[in-house]
């Protein structure tokens, strides 16, 4: 019998195999023989040379040769990752991107976004313009629009233009951060949170009918922005956001009983809630520049792999960091009953979160007793090796694109998402 779906990703994610990431993940199900077969020790002997009429392994051989595996990954793990892993494992790829600092780079293109937003979100009624402004304080990180105008700027120059940003890019940059703004003053009032970016939350400070309201204005203001753009395709594209948005949280109310499906519904979720929206606003740009879908795909990918491993980072935070580098509660996560990378991976050595996360962590003690399992276990480590995994990816996307500050800024940003603390 195949093994559960979520020990091919956690051996997977150990060894970091250099493949797609995300096809991968959607097929290790004992079925990819390119991943799985290698992982199972099940590569056909007939594959071998001079092994041509040897028949294929018995399934005592196939797990005694996984033992075996597995055993060699635990004993030389220190040597197959290496000591700096988490600061320097990226660079291998590309040595020279250290050199671009991607805030640095982006500082001239995001110096006025917000000022900008806020006239998108200008009304006369003075309380709902408040509400509106609340979150586009300048403050946050501005980790999307960042990307995507360093994407655009990059794309740009592969397309022999110069790097200057076209204003339909510029927009699709202020549009980005309106639809993921819009979704967190949502997200806290599904999810009761009375802090956000190391402040009360709208919902808690005015009300859950008032920041759902609010909410619905940033996206209308957002959708008028991109309605100006004038591209049937560039609109299609960030409208498939909104759709996985409202996908994604649906499919984080539910659990999944079935292990083997659990892992793959949790990093679904986590592509439609995080990873989609940078992902096509990555692909909007680069339909405003090109009309290669090869290269629409390259800045897809980039967008798809960075956002996956972003949230799988920011899964481990919520074990790693206390509540003010986050800027909400630690264990947030758990509290809401979710049952995040670290969680998931846990469960093999400590099989009494099963029932846990099934009761999505209800009961008296479940929260501090989950998040005991998932310190004591490798979950944290694991989570942390499956993001690695993912920024390898982007970067071997990007990397197809031709040379220049941006895209070797985009690189690096990679890096820094493996290495961030908040």
């Amino acid at each position: 019998m195949a093994a559960p779906w979520w020990r091919h990703c956690r051996r997977w994610s150990t060894v970091c195999m250099n493949m797609s990431s995300y096809e991968t993940v959607w097929h290790f199900n004992g079925r990819s023989v390119s991943s799985s077969a290698f992982l199972l020790g099940q590569v056909s002997w007939s594959s071998r040379p001079g092994n041509e009429r040897q028949p294929p392994a018995s399934p005592a051989q196939r797990n005694q040769r996984m033992s075996s595996f597995t055993s060699s990954i635990t004993r030389n793990k220190a040597q197959i990752l290496g000591p700096t892993l988490q600061s320097c494992w990226c660079r291998t790829i590309h040595s020279d991107a250290k050199h671009k600092d991607p805030f640095t780079l982006a500082q001239r293109d995001l110096k006025s976004l917000y000022d900008d937003i806020k006239k998108e979100l200008f009304v006369s009624r003075q309380e709902l313009k408040f509400l509106c402004d609340y979150y586009f304080d300048g403050k946050g990180k501005a980790i999307r629009p960042m990307i995507v105008v360093l994407m655009a700027r990059a794309l740009n120059i592969h397309s022999n233009r110069d790097g200057d940003l076209l204003p339909g890019q510029r927009a699709i940059a202020m549009i980005s951060e309106m639809i993921h703004t819009a979704s967190l003053v949502h997200d806290d009032v599904i999810d009761g949170s009375d802090r956000r970016r190391g402040k009360r939350t709208i919902n808690e400070v005015w009300g859950e009918k008032k920041a759902i309201l609010a909410g619905d204005f940033i996206l209308s203001a957002a959708s008028m922005a991109l309605a100006r753009i004038g591209n049937n395709m560039v609109v299609k594209v960030l409208c498939q956001v909104l759709e996985d948005l409202v996908r994604g949280e649906f499919m984080q109310l539910g659990s999944k009983e079935n292990e083997n499906e659990r892992f793959k519904h949790y990093l679904e979720k986590t592509f439609k809630k995080t990873a989609s929206l940078i992902a096509n606003s990555c692909k909007a740009v680069s339909i405003l520049v090109n009309s290669d879908p090869e290269v629409h795909e390259i800045a897809y990918q980039y967008g798809k792999n960075v956002g996956i491993a972003f949230q799988l980072v920011d899964d481990v935070l919520d074990f790693t960091s206390v509540a003010s580098q986050l800027g909400k509660p630690a264990a947030a996560d758990l509290k809401l009953g979710l049952a995040t990378g670290p969680v998931l991976f846990a469960c093999q050595q400590f099989p009494e979160l099963h029932a846990m996360i099934m009761r999505r962590f209800s009961c008296n003690g479940d929260v501090d007793q989950a998040w005991q399992y998932v310190l004591q276990s490798d979950g944290v480590q694991q989570t942390n090796y499956l993001a690695q995994h993912y920024c390898q990816e982007a970067i071997r996307q990007i990397s197809m694109l031709r040379p220049s500050p941006e895209r070797d800024a985009l690189i690096r940003l990679t890096e820094m998402v493996l290495t961030r603390d908040r």
